[in-house]
């Protein structure tokens, strides 16, 4: 099996279930994206083998794709912040477009080999004028007014065209595309994201600053998208499930974010206090949910953590990280409760 994006942050969390399941796994990044990161606290790279590789070099990639001969690709690397979007467009369409066109060049080029591809995306990937509250389903138009979005509704293409044009026949690799998106947990240290921006905050004693305390959005922890991705996985793997996915949290968790903030604040002990960020800010859209029907109904996926439990662990897990705890294990550990309903 291959993952790309194995150092970041959902790439990390996927790469230690995959361990925890026996997987023999190979790993393409050139690098984690942040210091710290959950991909060095819990020794991701212990349990697979790596090649620190660009997702934009063709030709590595090619190569990489080649030597470890995986009959299941998972696509996960990945530009993913709106505001280095906007300060780097050219990167962000680089990565997250031809790094996407570069995976599935490899994966035609092994012929009959791959048996499974899921590229992940976002739930950003949906044309969205921000004042609709509704929940996005599959069939809904793509589009973007950041160049992240837009190129996740990019890639989105891509993997369509792809599996239109190459990946229908007999013997064809099933491919197929996730949608999630702002997921949470222990270990994300990413740029300009609300629950790392949170930590920081809490770390220097100092008030949050909040954009848009009313925007809602459907926060889940990464294990839940995670488990749909490795539900997909499957039914790829039988030749099935071969089109686009949402995985989402229920409607009642499109939470707003001072909700979040604010419940936030209690799980701390009052050691969190915010205020409103005057900006100037990037536009965003105020309401964003998915309708995940599909893929419980057909996948029999459902997401086994509610937000307020959602925000527990990642509490709970920052806390072990501060006690010197071995970060591997409270990682692992988490992964083995959910895997066994949370008992």
């Amino acid at each position: 099996m291959l993952i790309t994006g194995h150092t970041g942050f959902k790439g990390a969390w996927l790469s230690l279930w995959l361990q925890s399941l026996g997987a023999e796994l190979t790993g393409l990044a050139p690098g984690p994206p942040t210091r710290p990161s959950l991909y060095e606290i819990a020794d991701v790279g212990a349990g697979m083998r790596e090649s620190a590789l660009d997702i934009r070099d063709a030709e590595g990639v090619r190569a990489a794709v080649r030597e470890s001969a995986p009959e299941i690709v998972l696509h996960l690397a990945a530009q993913p912040m709106v505001r280095r979007s906007l300060r780097d467009p050219a990167m962000t369409y680089e990565v997250n477009v031809m790094g996407t066109v570069n995976v599935l060049e490899a994966v035609r080029g092994l012929g009959g080999e791959v048996r499974a591809v899921l590229v992940v995306t976002s739930d950003k990937c949906y044309e969205n004028p921000g004042h609709l509250s509704k929940r996005f389903v599959e069939s809904d138009a793509l589009g973007g007014d950041d160049p992240y979005s837009s190129s996740k509704a990019c890639a989105e293409l891509v993997a369509a065209a792809y599996r239109s044009s190459f990946f229908e026949g007999d013997g064809s690799p099933s491919l197929a595309s996730a949608r999630a998106g702002n997921v949470i947990g222990g270990g994300d240290w990413g740029e300009d994201r609300l629950l790392p921006d949170v930590l920081r905050a809490v770390e220097a004693g100092e008030p949050l600053s909040v954009r848009n305390p009313q925007a809602v959005r459907p926060w889940q922890h990464v294990l839940n998208p995670l488990s749909g991705y490795l539900m997909l996985a499957e039914g790829l793997w039988r030749g099935e499930a071969a089109r686009a996915w949402n995985f989402g949290p229920p409607e009642e968790d499109a939470r707003t974010v001072r909700w979040i903030v604010e419940r936030l604040g209690v799980l701390w002990d009052g050691a969190l206090t915010w205020e409103i960020d005057s900006g100037p800010n990037p536009p965003e859209a105020g309401h964003l949910a998915l309708d995940s029907g599909e893929a419980e109904r057909h996948l029999g996926w459902r997401p086994a953590l509610n937000l307020e439990h959602a925000l527990e662990l990642v509490v709970d897990w920052h806390q072990a990280q501060r006690r010197g705890e071995d970060m591997r294990r409270v990682s692992l550990a988490q992964i083995e409760r959910f895997g066994a309903g949370l008992g």
